[in-house]
Order: structure tokens, then C-alpha cells, then sequence
């Protein structure tokens, strides 16, 4: 039988039988996700949260073979072809992520990771032979299933399925365990979209509630959201560096995207952009840092450091957007010589973070009542996701560098 046997520290033994999805799993660009963490920064709270991208895509794709063949089991039609593009769909949902990705968007990419990856599943396409054309058309939702492309990209896919389960797991914080395997045996397909049927409710609310608890315990912990500000203004400082025609150490690749003004419709229409981007990972970005702690620029070489040595940004979040805090060490600051108005952008600065738990009419989560109705879970009577969890939550912080605190 062709296909392997994989033993991931989730969920032990798992096989990959379809050659189409070995050969995806096997190309360089997908091999790429191995040296791409899937947390990011997050390692410097949790030691622990070092697992790969390519990891957490194992892990999804495996979930999506049980949600189909438990949705098979139930009498829903789905062919073979179909089976293998919505794993092949869920397999590359991230191929698009660059090295700590977000950061990497706000600076040097004109293009999200979404329009990335469906970039490379077209190139891969073309390389495969067509062997990835329902896989595309569930992944940008035009299949005639909707079903098929919930299970990739809704408020209860397998993508979030596994990371919560996988972060919760590596990072050691038992708040976001779920109860994936549940939540599997109880989805179905009502009037070509997903549906969980009414027993499964509470399962899906500890879902929904576990993925609160994550984001502000883990995702936007403070000194997470910090570290990832860190990086963000370090590729903001050498991406300006660049633009100056001032040397800067770096991979082939990677340089190319500091030197280079790229546009979206670069990606579509010149391929060795594409191959460029597919040639970097975490490795090119942390070997760079390394070497601009000694760079002439006194702003790069200070970020830099402070990230290498985990001296980060000091946080304070509010939920007020009162910014007499900012003002005081803006003033403290300046007034002590610690920040000018070139530094400040790097060294003192605010902001807005937000946690969306669940969005009514957004890909709603559907619960099949017993009498075959399907509602919205937020109109369960009883749910707890009601306006306690559900809608955005804003919250304000201001990032400083660590001597603000203790001066007077």
C-alpha cells in the first residue's frame, strides 16, 4: 500500500495513504514548513511551543480523514477525488506562511499568507499535473460543496481544531485542550453546509471557550505580543536600512525581499519571486538578527540585541485606551535622553490587540436540533457562547523599552 505511517506526539499513529498527498508532503516547498515555527515567538513564554508548521499541516490533514470518513459514514457523498482535494486543501493551508509570517506581512510582503498559499497550490498544480484542481476550488470556496471548504476554513475547521489541540499540548497550558475527537463524531452536513448535531453542543462551547483562553493566555499574552512587536520593528528598521542602500547582512532570498519593492501582482506573474519566498524560513530571518547586533545602526543593533538576549519590550495592557502612561514615559523619556523622536517609533509605542472568540454571521458554527432545525449555537437556548464571549474584544497596550520602567 503506498503512503506512511507518521508518529505525531498529538495523536500517535498516523498514515498517509494517497500518493498525491506524498507527493505534495515531499516537495521542497512543503518540506519548507519544517523550519518554520508555528507559534512564533511564543517560545520565549513557553519554552515548550517549538513545534513546526509542517507538524501542525500532519496533524489537520489527519483530522480532516476522520471528519470525512465520519461524514461518509453518515451517508454523505463524497467521492474519492473529493477526499483526497479537501486533504490535500487542508495540507497546504499554510504553505504561504513565511518565516514569524506576521511580521513578515506587516513589512516586506505585499500579500497575505492566504494568497501566498493558494499561489503555490496552482504552481504545484502545474507541477502535478492537475492533481490539485478540487483541492484549489475547495480551498478558495468555488466547489459546489460547501461543506468541503468549512472543513478548511470556517469557526470549526480542522486547521483550528489541531492548533489548539497541538499549542495547548506543546505549550504546556492545559486551558486550551478540546475534545477534538468528539466534535469529529458529532459533525454533519445539513443542506450542503456543516452542522454539529445538538448532543455535541457543549464539546463545541468548550471549543469555542478554549480558543478565548489560548489567545489571551498564550497568543496574545503580553510578553508574547512584545516579542512579536520586537520583531516586527527589527524588520521595520532593516526593511528602511534597505531602502537607504545601506548594507545589510543576509541569505540571497531573503535579501532580496529588503532590497526589492515587491507588488502583489509580482507573485502571480514572475515565478522566481515565488521560488524566492519559498526559499526562506525562520533560519534566514534568526541568522540575520544574529549578525545585526553588530550593525553600524544603533537602532537595528539595539533591537536586535534585546531580542537575542530576551531584554523585550515591557507591556501594559488596559482596557482602556487612557494613554496618560504613554504620555508619562514619553516625557520621562525623552526628558532622560533615553528616547528622541527618531527612536520612539521603536522604543515607545501603543497600540490595539483583539481576540474575536466567535463571530455571529461569520461561517457560523450550525447545531442540528433533534427536529432537523439548524440554528446558530449562539441561539441554543442555555449556550454559553452568548455576548460574554462572543463579538471582538479589544484590549490597549503600550510597548517600552525596559530602562522606561525605573526612571523617574
Amino acid at each position: 500500500m503506498y503512503g506512511k505511517i507518521i508518529n505525531d506526539p498529538v495523536y500517535g499513529f498516523i498514515r498517509f495513504s494517497e500518493r498525491e498527498l506524498m507527493q505534495v508532503i515531499e516537495h521542497p516547498w512543503f518540506q519548507r514548513l519544517r523550519r518554520i515555527k508555528q507559534m512564533g515567538m511564543a517560545q520565549l513564554v513557553y519554552p515548550g511551543a517549538v513545534h513546526s508548521r509542517f507538524l501542525h499541516s500532519l496533524g489537520a490533514t489527519h483530522l480532516m480523514g476522520i471528519a470525512l470518513h465520519e461524514l461518509k459514514r453518515k451517508g454523505v457523498s463524497i467521492s474519492p477525488e473529493e477526499e483526497t482535494g479537501a486533504k490535500l486543501a487542508i495540507l497546504l493551508h499554510d504553505v504561504g506562511h513565511g518565516p514569524f509570517s506576521h511580521a513578515l506581512e506587516h513589512n516586506l510582503l505585499p500579500v497575505s499568507h492566504e494568497t501566498l498559499s493558494l499561489q503555490i497550490m496552482h504552481q504545484l498544480n502545474d507541477i502535478f499535473r492537475g492533481n490539485l484542481d478540487i483541492a484549489i476550488q475547495i480551498f478558495n470556496n468555488s466547489y459546489d460543496k460547501p461543506f468541503l471548504h468549512q472543513l478548511v476554513s470556517s469557526q470549526l475547521d480542522m486547521d483550528r481544531m489541531d492548533y489548539l489541540n497541538r499549542d495547548s499540548f506543546f505549550s504546556g497550558v492545559a486551558e486550551g485542550t478540546i475534545g477534538y475527537d468528539r466534535i469529529l463524531q458529532m459533525i454533519t452536513v445539513q443542506n450542503g453546509n456543516l452542522a454539529v448535531e445538538e448532543k455535541g453542543i457543549y464539546s463545541v462551547e468548550k471549543f469555542i471557550i478554549a480558543r478565548r483562553l489560548m489567545y489571551w493566555q498564550v497568543y496574545l499574552h503580553k510578553t508574547v505580543l512584545g516579542a512579536e512587536r520586537l520583531i516586527v520593528n527589527i524588520l521595520k528598521r532593516a526593511k528602511e536600512l534597505a531602502e537607504q542602500g545601506i548594507h545589510l547582512f543576509a541569505t540571497p532570498s531573503f535579501s532580496f525581499f529588503l532590497y526589492e519593492q515587491i507588488k502583489a501582482e509580482d507573485f502571480v506573474n514572475d515565478l522566481d519571486i515565488l521560488q524566492k519566498f519559498c526559499a526562506i524560513d525562520d533560519a534566514d530571518v534568526v541568522c540575520s538578527i544574529k549578525e545585526w547586533m553588530n550593525h553600524s545602526d544603533p537602532i537595528l543593533s539595539r533591537l536586535c540585541t534585546m531580542l537575542t538576549s530576551r531584554a523585550l519590550y515591557k507591556v501594559k495592557l488596559s482596557n482602556d485606551s487612557d494613554l496618560t502612561s504613554y504620555e508619562e514615559l514619553k516625557e520621562k523619556g525623552l526628558r532622560h535622553g533615553l528616547i528622541t523622536e527618531e527612536t520612539m517609533p521603536y522604543y515607545l509605542f501603543h497600540g490595539t490587540t483583539t481576540n474575536s472568540t466567535y463571530k455571529i454571521n461569520d461561517d457560523n458554527i450550525n447545531i442540528m436540533l433533534k427536529n432537523g432545525e439548524t440554528i446558530d449555537i449562539s441561539a441554543v437556548n442555555n449556550s454559553l457562547i452568548g455576548n460574554t464571549v462572543s463579538g471582538e474584544t479589544k484590549k490597549h497596550f503600550i510597548c517600552y523599552i525596559p530602562e522606561l520602567k525605573s526612571v523617574r
